[in-house]
């Protein structure tokens, strides 16, 4: 206000004393003339420098502005309590203006998933490729060939049990061509991705598992055993101790690590083991099951392990086998053989068995429902027509049960205290009304381990977990759907056992013997 006023006085003066231009000035008149000039000098020269003051900062603040936003620099902008994992927005006040600066959410990394089963990897397999592809025309051209030697050495055949003494170069051909279609993306159908298996399997369960899925095939002989049912037996390569070939060789069978394959039928032979041993019994051979494609157009069948040591004799004698009656079965089970290892009298009739080995093929048996051990005339239950039992005759005979053979009685020539579980031929599709409780007729005790397992409710989980390990079965059930239905009637069977335990005054006890 004092400024504007002093320039009005100024430029009045001048105003009233511009006559006095073309004459004389006094001495007072130039005075002040000379003030007002240098005062209108420095108010120009201000202005000017204010301007240009007010460029400059603002070419500053259009800078800042531009670095904060496109380059951020976390030391100038950044307050020291911004959290760069939490991707907050901030609001950061500047001098003239307020500047958003929004951050980018870091993006974390997955939690790594550690779970028993592993996703399926895709396998990258070179099929149907471009004709114009001389590596797929040549493994096409292989496999035609080898189908063709294939079809000459089985065209003859009409069962699959009559493939006896296959030509040993044939097949040598056949596994050439497999594996070289098979080179870049071959996956063991034992699928086992954690550093060891389920605690229910021995390191020689698995070793002998990945034996008969993965063994390359040497040689496949059809072996008769005079009466019984022949055996088709297949010699895979693998390391074998000397021991053992001196001994598969005296048997003349198996000069090294060989299985037997059943047919595409006896699914049940691979889900008993596993039951086998998600329960704790561990009496049963390893089996799986594995796809041939010179038997049964390719499909799926149970292989189980050979064991020489149950035919110690050689296959004309026969297995190991313990000859009872149901009578005499029953009087063994009243006298306890061999419980608290003490020796029966020879008049007692006590076979080699003992006692605990009658309880765990009870309760294997009826959970599978395998009748052809205990009860081959299937005198427990209503047979169908088709069944083998009534087919031969054997039902007419339970009008004099006592007299009736048991079957399928094996053990080790160098073990005869234990029983083995061969020829595990169950069945699914039997309702809960007609179960075989001649099966348990005769049992005292049960073994705990196995009890305890069908008690806690996890014994969906536990067969899940170890069925899944076999990708060939697994698959060739219906995958999981499939599975499930075969646990749900095992789980029903189990809850019937259960109350059969509570009802008849069953004892639960420690069987490790």
């Amino acid at each position: 206000m004092g400024k504007s006023r002093f320039h009005w006085l100024c430029f009045s003066f001048l105003r009233l004393t511009s006559s006095f231009w073309r004459g004389p000035l006094s001495k007072r008149s130039l005075i002040f003339a000379s003030v007002c000039v240098v005062y209108l000098f420095f108010m120009v020269s201000q202005i000017g420098y204010s301007q240009q003051h007010r460029d400059r900062r603002t070419d500053r603040d259009k800078y800042r502005h531009t670095r904060g936003l496109y380059n951020l620099g976390i030391s100038d902008v950044l307050p020291d309590s911004v959290d760069l994992q939490t991707g907050a927005s901030f609001v950061v006040p500047t001098r003239s203006n307020v500047v958003y600066i929004t951050l980018r959410s870091k993006r974390l990394k997955p939690a790594i998933i550690r779970g028993t089963i592993r996703p399926k990897l895709r396998r990258k397999v070179k099929r149907n490729k471009s004709p114009n592809s001389s590596f797929t025309q040549n493994k096409f051209a292989i496999l035609e060939r080898d189908s063709g030697l294939i079809k000459q050495n089985f065209a003859p055949k009409t069962s699959w049990r009559e493939t006896s003494d296959v030509d040993y170069k044939s097949v040598v051909i056949i596994h050439k061509a497999q594996v070289d279609a098979e080179a870049d993306s071959h996956v063991s159908s034992i699928r086992i991705y954690s550093q060891r298996a389920p605690p229910w399997f021995s390191a020689q369960d698995v070793k002998a598992m990945r034996f008969l899925a993965d063994a390359k095939v040497l040689r496949i002989k059809e072996v008769s055993r005079g009466d019984s049912q022949s055996l088709l037996i297949f010699e895979g390569e693998t390391d074998v101790s000397p021991s053992t070939q001196k001994h598969t060789k005296r048997n003349n069978v198996c000069e090294g690590q060989c299985g037997v394959i059943n047919s595409p039928v006896d699914t049940t032979e691979v889900f008993a083991f596993h039951l086998d041993r998600v329960l704790g019994l561990n009496r049963t051979l390893p089996a799986v099951s594995r796809k041939f494609r010179f038997l049964q157009d390719g499909q799926p069948s149970p292989v189980v392990s050979w064991d020489p040591s149950l035919y110690p004799e050689g296959l004309a004698a026969g297995l190991s086998t313990v000859r009872l009656t149901w009578g005499e079965y029953q009087s063994s089970l009243r006298q306890r053989c061999w419980h608290k290892n003490s020796i029966p009298k020879p008049e007692s009739g006590c076979s080699t068995i003992h006692h605990y080995e009658w309880s765990k093929l009870a309760l294997f048996d009826f959970l599978l429902q395998i009748h052809n051990r205990l009860d081959q005339s299937c005198c427990g239950f209503r047979p169908r027509q088709e069944d083998e039992c009534v087919g031969l005759g054997h039902h007419t005979e339970c009008g004099k049960q006592d007299h009736i053979q048991l079957a399928n009685i094996i053990h080790r020539n160098h073990n005869p205290r234990h029983l083995v579980f061969t020829n595990n031929k169950g069945y699914f599709d039997r309702n809960e009304d007609n179960l075989d409780f001649r099966l348990l007729e005769g049992i005292k005790e049960l073994p705990e381990q196995a009890v305890s397992v069908l008690k806690s409710r996890r014994l969906r989980e536990k067969l899940l977990q170890s069925l899944f390990l076999d990708q060939t079965y697994w698959e060739s059930q219906g995958s999981r759907q499939g599975i499930d239905k075969l646990i749900d009637v095992i789980e029903r069977r189990a809850k019937v056992l259960l109350t059969y335990i509570n009802a008849h005054g069953i004892k639960v006890i420690p069987m490790n013997v």
